[in-house]
């Protein structure tokens, strides 16, 4: 059968009668499945079940670096009800029971991302190959959409590899290399990339193979078999520890693995297509798809309309601290891009040098990275005590201590002794991009990059524009960002930018009511069950109590008094407290303690005697709303560009919970009216800090929402 470049899915005989089917979206840079692809799969099916000469079949892609990256999730934004999600997914279903019930061997060669509907594709074909590059992962991520795996995955897996491995996979999102797939058993054989097809053919060849238990140890089959139970209520137990009840997709994927595994696989798959159409349509979803959607279409922006970015070809690094190592380390490992980093002493180097190696071990133990790969890396970054090897950087990023005057010598330096195209990016948290920029020879080439800690694992990167910089710059810098593994938001200068001036009316709220009386560990807890990752206080002790000292100031001086923290920091810095890098803050860091646990002698620096007073809601609110009107001011203030923007960057820089889908998608879940009236309620009460900004007293008067 001739190939027809219209279609998704391709059948070629060949001349040893297995049926190769090439999937290859028209348009698309990966495959994704589609529902509209229904009538042309089920064309191909019934050639393949007509044809009685055919021994086997292959699926395989013609994408150069996907097999199917999942579903397209905007199939289920058209779902108006959870029958018509439910709909979807038996559709779904019914085309992966067809496969399976073929009489034929099917084997998947899988090169590049199997994840999600992809996986479930090939939890349906009775083997599956898979390539030996780094490409090539295997996961179902629904969980972090909302969802669970609707087309068989809740059913087929746990069958394949175990329940135990098969939770743990699905509750998580986690991505499976080639070497775990095969150890597990979700893979049956690797093989290098250019091999693939005819390893495939070759398996199929042999005929269709029994179907294989999973890969027991003696504990595995006690929790698989008459401890069941246990092993369902320890999994719940486990994933609900973070969750906190917030993500109602986990329980429904415990509920629905624990189903089809009693009472059996169709009743399994019935089961399953119901949950997936509850979850389809609940808002904790919604709000996950959403950012899924928002972070996809930013990723594919330039920051800079009409303008093309610079290829990064070699970058350098200012100061060897943990940032400036976090920062070489990423420009390495995912950009790929050589680093030269400079510090005023050899300890500096050495400190880098060590940093980035630590972050390497790991990916060689896990064998992500072959001992020649790792090498590789750990060249690529190269140490000096002057600007030799600047000359031909196209990007450096300055992470020196926050001080004007030393970065502006460093914009002079580097202008003096790097090349004329040579983009200087900063990575101050606090000082105005402008202020760094005023002595410049070429103030469009001076930027904003700033990082949040730990680099390789936070990530988002703010991009901060001043009146001057280039387009060219913007481009380039959102570019290399991206190429970091990060996700790039552009923003305009001003004291804390976006991240921390968000922040920083949240954290003095948690400070004040911690002074009023309210125990540390019930308004952590309280704000961790709200949805953030850590609550206020452990923040506070995780960033540094000095930091915060240091910034709260400048924030108030430029922004007003609603920024005025409260006169705190003063007794905590003089009695040696500045968080877990000393070892001393709110919580105890001895070793004796197995959990963390509060250092109630910071109750008496205050003269506090502890005592919660309010209920977790009015708690969160008091902490949460001063967040949410300062993102509005943010946007008023143009600041951020747009409601988007501001989402993500709460979410990714702060961990603002997702599922409330960022500070203005939950403002609209409450409704702007209601956001207002709870601001003024609390202006009465609190004090002036509360007041609603202009913006969103005239949204809502007028009904408005941030996004239509």
């Amino acid at each position: 059968m001739t190939n027809n470049a219209k279609k998704a899915f391709t059948l070629e005989v060949r001349d040893d009668r297995i049926g190769v089917v090439t999937i290859d979206v028209p348009g698309e840079s990966m495959n994704t499945l589609k529902s509209t692809f229904a009538d042309e799969v089920a064309d191909l099916m019934e050639q393949v079940e007509s044809d009685s000469q055919l021994k086997g079949l292959v699926f395989i892609s013609g994408k150069p670096s996907s097999f199917v990256a999942g579903a397209d999730i905007r199939m289920i934004s058209e779902c108006e009800t959870a029958a018509d999600a439910e709909s979807l997914a038996r559709q779904g279903q019914a085309l992966f029971d067809r496969l399976e019930s073929l009489k034929i061997p099917v084997v998947a060669a899988i090169h590049g991302p199997a994840l999600g509907g992809g996986l479930e594709l090939a939890l349906a074909c009775h083997a599956r190959v898979i390539s030996d590059s780094s490409k090539t992962v295997l996961g179902l991520p629904e969980v972090q959409l909302g969802l669970l795996p609707g087309s068989g995955g809740t059913q087929r897996l746990p069958r394949l590899v175990g329940v135990q491995e098969a939770l743990t996979l699905m509750l998580t999102g986690k991505q499976l290399r080639p070497k775990q797939a095969l150890k597990m058993g979700l893979a049956d054989e690797i093989v290098p990339q250019s091999i693939l097809l005819e390893a495939a053919v070759e398996k199929a060849l042999k005929g269709k193979p029994k179907k294989r238990k999973p890969k027991l140890n003696l504990m595995g089959k006690v929790l698989e078999g008459p401890l069941s139970g246990v092993l369902f209520s320890k999994a719940r137990e486990k994933a609900q520890k973070k969750a906190h009840g917030n993500y109602p997709a986990i329980d429904k994927i415990i509920e629905t693995v624990k189903y089809g595994m009693s009472k059996g696989m169709q009743a399994g798959l019935e089961y399953e297509a119901r949950c997936f159409g509850e979850l389809a349509m609940s808002s904790e979803s919604y709000q996950l798809r959403n950012i899924f959607f928002a972070t996809t279409e930013i990723k594919k922006e330039t920051g800079a309309d009409g303008v093309q970015p610079e290829k990064v070809k070699k970058a350098g690094v200012l100061g060897g601290g943990l940032m400036g190592g976090g920062i070489a380390h990423v420009t390495i490992s995912k950009a790929k891009v050589p680093v030269r980093l400079k510090d005023i002493n050899h300890d500096g180097i050495k400190n880098a040098l060590s940093y980035h190696s630590k972050l390497l071990e790991p990916k060689l133990k896990r064998k992500i990275m072959r001992k020649t790969e790792v090498q590789r890396d750990l060249l690529m970054l190269t140490g000096t005590l002057d600007y030799s090897g600047f000359k031909d950087a196209d990007i450096v990023v300055e992470a020196v201590f926050e001080d004007l005057e030393l970065k502006q010598n460093m914009v002079a330096d580097i202008e003096n002794n790097a090349g004329k195209h040579t983009i200087f990016a900063t990575n101050t948290s606090s000082l105005p991009i402008t202020k760094i920029a005023a002595k410049a020879e070429r103030p469009e080439q001076v930027i904003g990059l700033h990082y949040f800690s730990p680099v390789e694992k936070m990530p988002l990167a703010e991009i901060i524009t001043h009146s001057g910089t280039s387009n060219e710059t913007i481009a380039t810098t959102v570019e290399f960002a991206k190429k970091q593994g990060k996700t790039p938001i552009v923003v305009k200068d001003g004291a804390g930018f976006y991240v921390n001036r968000i922040l920083a009316p949240y954290m003095n709220e948690a400070a004040r009511l911690l002074l009023a009386g309210e125990p540390i560990e019930t308004l952590d807890k309280n704000l961790v069950k709200f949805g953030f990752p850590v609550g206020p206080i452990t923040l506070l002790d995780e960033v540094g109590i000095d930091v915060a000292a240091k910034v709260a100031p400048i924030l108030a001086d430029e922004l007003g008094d609603r920024f005025r923290a409260p006169d705190a920091f003063s007794k905590l810095l003089d009695d040696g407290r500045k968080g877990r890098k000393t070892k001393k803050g709110f919580y105890r860091y001895d070793k004796k303690t197995k959990d963390k646990q509060v250092d109630t002698s910071v109750y008496s620096l205050f003269d506090i005697t502890p005592q919660s007073k309010l209920d977790s809601a009015e708690m969160s609110e008091r902490c949460v709303l001063p967040m949410l009107n300062e993102a509005a001011w943010c946007l008023q203030d143009d600041i951020i560009r747009s409601p988007r923007d501001g989402d993500i960057g709460a979410i990714y820089g702060i961990g603002f919970p997702p599922f409330r889908g960022g500070p203005f998608r939950y403002m609209d879940s409450l409704g702007v009216a209601h956001v207002v009236e709870r601001l003024q309620h609390y202006a009465k009460t609190e004090g002036d800090r509360f007041k609603p900004c202009k913006l969103l007293l005239d949204m809502a008067a007028e009904g408005r929402k941030f996004y239509d």
